[in-house]
């Protein structure tokens, strides 16, 4: 029997499972994140996680095949590490990966991917196409893209290719992103932007009538989609949150071509017809070459890991036909 696993390393958790040649989880674990107070600590963390999911399985370290990993960044990819995550505190400068995991499990073949590469990923190994070209788009906290265009995952310069949304969709500015630059399109639709974005439009409008708490300093991107038919400002909202994303979306269809593009993020999958049926409306409209079909991800929170599992079992890559079963 052949078993592969993969984990997923967020800011928040680390998750790890464990999959035999099929595909199917045969163990699995979860732990918080720790903080430190070195990057070794988080490693420690992760090859304890990585070692609970085999024991769950009843599977020995040694007969994991290879290891898929999706993980926060950035990233050096020549030493397989991340280096100076954001939102830990500065003694967290290096979190070695694919080293001591590949000499947990006795074998070369561990795959780093950013979280957006390994949703990309497993949405590629799962779809009933299988496609070549293909696109994941997360709007959550952030927005982030995974690319696999001819076959390949697109990686970039230290992993930092299909940052959409850090790309501008208002030359005018008016908002700065979390990156401190102007116009992106995060800094409008991200989850942690919309709220500032709300300020924004009604400091645009004072006569616009709104029940929103936009005073208080626990105001959510949630707050606005409650209200969705309710209050004028939330639709107001909404509706501009709606026109950057078409633009955002255009973008990311002009420029890598897909047959498929697969949403997911915290924003897309609690407010579906609020977010993406104005996007599956609208870009049709706006793509002067081919329309890719515009899907929801059927493993919402899970997509990292599964993409991570199916990076483990296609090297990399999530192609059905590189399945060594």
């Amino acid at each position: 029997m052949v078993y592969y696993a993969g984990v997923d390393l967020g800011a928040t958790n680390v998750r790890a499972v464990v999959g035999d040649g099929e595909g199917r989880t045969v163990g699995s674990s979860k732990n918080g994140t720790p903080r430190g107070p070195t990057g070794i600590d988080v490693t420690e963390k992760v090859l304890a996680t990585l070692r609970e999911a085999c024991a769950d399985a009843g599977v020995e370290p040694a007969r994991i095949e290879a290891v898929g990993i999706g993980s926060i960044g950035p990233f050096d990819l020549a030493e397989g590490a991340v280096i100076d995550p954001a939102n830990f505190p500065d003694t967290v400068d290096r979190i070695p990966l694919t080293g001591p995991i590949s000499v947990l499990v006795d074998s070369e073949e561990v795959y780093l991917h950013n979280d957006t590469n390994a949703g990309v990923i497993g949405e590629r190994f799962h779809s009933d196409r299988n496609p070549d070209d293909m696109v994941y788009v997360t709007i959550s906290s952030g927005i982030g893209a995974g690319v696999c265009c001819d076959g390949r995952i697109i990686s970039g310069w230290d992993g930092n290719a299909g940052e959409v949304g850090h790309c501008v969709v208002d030359p005018r500015g008016r908002l700065t992103c979390g990156c401190g630059k102007e116009g992106h399109w995060e800094g409008y639709c991200s989850g942690n932007n919309i709220p500032e974005y709300a300020r924004l439009l009604a400091e645009d409008d004072p006569s616009i009538d709104t029940s929103l708490p936009l005073e208080n300093p626990d105001f959510t991107a949630k707050d606005v989609f409650d209200l969705a038919g309710q209050d004028e400002l939330a639709d107001h909202t909404i509706e501009q949150v709606a026109h950057w994303n078409v633009i955002g979306l255009t973008n990311v269809v002009h420029s890598y071509a897909p047959l498929v593009v697969s949403l997911g993020g915290a924003v897309v999958l609690h407010n579906e017809d609020l977010v993406v049926d104005p996007i599956r409306e609208r870009v049709p409209e706006m793509v002067m070459s081919n329309v890719p079909e515009i899907t929801v991800t059927e493993h919402g929170d899970d997509v990292v890991l599964e993409g991570a599992l199916a990076s483990a079992m296609t090297e990399g890559t999530g192609d059905r036909r590189r399945l060594r079963g």
